[in-house]
């Protein structure tokens, strides 16, 4: 397994920095099979990512027609309410440029129980991959500060799945419903990237560091093993420099 950090000089850096390589598979991908999938992540620094893709220099180098969005977790909430990561997608990135809207797998949200929408996103999954399990082309993570990812939490049952693409998780944090990929999606990424800005940060990522390379980690972002390879974007902050 590839493992590589870089560190730059702030968030905004950070975001750039993520923007370029992210556009770099995107061209790769699309020019050689005719499409890009991205498992997106929500988070401030995504959404500073998600504002500079959205300026002209970005948004016309970028592949509209091949690119297909997905998210890595969602907030059990209307895709209006302020909470909800497709509405910070939305209103950054996905309403300045000319993405179609069959290309925007967003997680469902009206269903009664949080459960079928969990089922009902698999069904997604396996229509646009296919029966094996789906390997995005990039993912991007965050880190919160008691280690989850994605919203898989620590001590949550959900750390244990191993069949299920997609659970619905109830969660220490507001809002607590949530839908939620599981590993089993996570470790087939070709190309992982967690973006990790702010010195509120450096904590957690010391903790992990500081763990014993064997066993199980206590904090879900620390068990994401992809088969591809794992980028930890920081910025100083983060990484206590």
């Amino acid at each position: 397994m590839k493992i590589q950090t870089r560190v730059f000089a702030d968030a905004d850096a950070l975001s750039r920095g993520a923007l370029e390589e992210v556009l770099r598979i995107v061209r790769e991908m699309v020019g050689r099979t005719g499409r890009c999938s991205i498992s997106l992540s929500g988070g401030h620094t995504p959404e500073k990512m998600f504002e500079l893709w959205a300026r002209d220099e970005y948004q016309e180098g970028t592949p509209w027609e091949g690119l297909h969005l997905f998210w890595g977790d969602e907030r059990y909430v209307p895709r209006t309410d302020a909470l909800s990561n497709y509405a910070m997608t939305k209103r950054t990135l996905l309403d300045r440029v000319p993405i179609r809207a069959a290309n925007v797998h967003a997680m469902p949200t009206e269903f009664h129980k949080p459960e079928e929408a969990a089922r009902a996103y698999e069904a997604e999954l396996r229509g646009f991959f296919g029966a094996e399990a789906p390997a995005f082309d990039v993912q991007l993570l965050g880190l919160g500060g008691e280690g989850h990812t994605a919203s898989l939490f620590p001590a949550n049952a959900a750390l244990e799945e191993k069949a299920a693409w997609c659970l619905a998780v109830t969660v220490p944090a507001d809002p607590p419903q949530r839908l939620t990929l599981t590993y089993p999606i996570i470790d087939q990424a070709r190309n992982t990237y967690f973006l990790v800005a702010g010195e509120s940060k450096k904590a957690i990522l010391g903790a992990i560091a500081g763990e014993p390379e064997s066993g199980a980690s206590q904090y879900p972002a620390a068990r994401v093993r992809p088969s591809g390879a794992l980028w930890w974007y920081l910025d100083r902050a983060a990484a206590g420099q």
